[in-house]
């Protein structure tokens, strides 16, 4: 992404006051300043005007899964992105940008989840869903594996693993070969615990249907934000997602598992 949507996003946060006898927000009327196209082809995705206080075309915005708030100068030629926060230093768009964005792009992406070619670990009717996007070969996915067990095997957490193949030139094959076993999680089990042993064997031949499984899952693990393995999708206790990269240790861990 170029230099100015990476300048505006790290930019500290915007402060704007408002007296006691303003009138609150109207929605933004400068929804065709040039700016916003400026930022559209910099990677943002407009949702619509956002009704804030304080004076300023508002928009909700995102980037991948990332809801941000655009507030556009008066002349229209210039935006700034971060949090408008009013006279006690409490953000005033939050709430608005969750409903407008954060909700909807989060239902999307577990409906989309949900959709992907996965596999099963644990009971269908656990608590608590987890979706990973597991390399086969991937040492660290094997430690998810490894650290789940105890909540897996409680019936607490089923693991959801959308298989991908994107460290070496044989896990696309690997991911096939789990993919079309008899019984996947067994496919998966054996290739975690025989992991160090160099696991499952590759597929010579993909099947069509893998191929298209494996290549929409990796356009799927793009799309929500991650550029390695593993990368965990958890629904948080009061509805919204929450996503980890690399493996979650400690307390982390339970914070995505939930209590054993």
């Amino acid at each position: 992404m170029k230099k100015l949507l990476l300048t505006a996003a790290l930019a500290s946060a915007l402060s704007a006051c408002s007296d006691s006898d303003e009138p609150g927000g109207s929605p933004a009327s400068n929804t065709d300043a040039p700016v916003l196209d400026t930022l559209k082809a910099q990677g943002l995705t407009i949702h619509g005007p956002l009704d804030v206080p304080g004076g300023l075309d508002a928009f909700a915005a995102s980037v991948g899964t990332q809801a941000l708030a655009v507030y556009v100068m008066p002349d229209s030629g210039y935006a700034r992105i971060g949090t408008l926060i009013d006279e006690a230093g409490n953000p005033v768009a939050d709430e608005e940008l969750r409903r407008i964005v954060s909700e909807p792009i989060e239902q999307g992406a577990w409906d989309s989840l949900a959709a992907a070619g996965w596999v099963g670990d644990g009971r269908p009717d656990a608590e608590r869903i987890v979706y990973v996007f597991t390399d086969a070969n991937c040492p660290f996915c094997n430690q998810l594996w490894t650290s789940a067990r105890p909540w897996v095997e409680a019936g607490r957490v089923q693991l959801r693993h959308v298989m991908v193949g994107v460290i070496r030139a044989d896990l696309a094959s690997k991911a096939a070969a789990i993919l079309e076993a008899e019984d996947p999680e067994a496919a998966l089990a054996f290739n975690e615990v025989h992991h160090s042993e160099g696991g499952i064997a590759p597929l010579e031949t993909i099947s069509d249907e893998s191929n298209v499984q494996l290549n929409a899952n990796v356009e799927l693990m793009r799309q929500l934000g991650f550029s390695g393995t593993p990368g965990l999708i958890a629904k948080s206790d009061d509805g919204s997602l929450r996503f980890q990269s690399g493996v979650p240790r400690g307390a982390a861990l339970e914070e995505l598992f939930g209590p054993l």
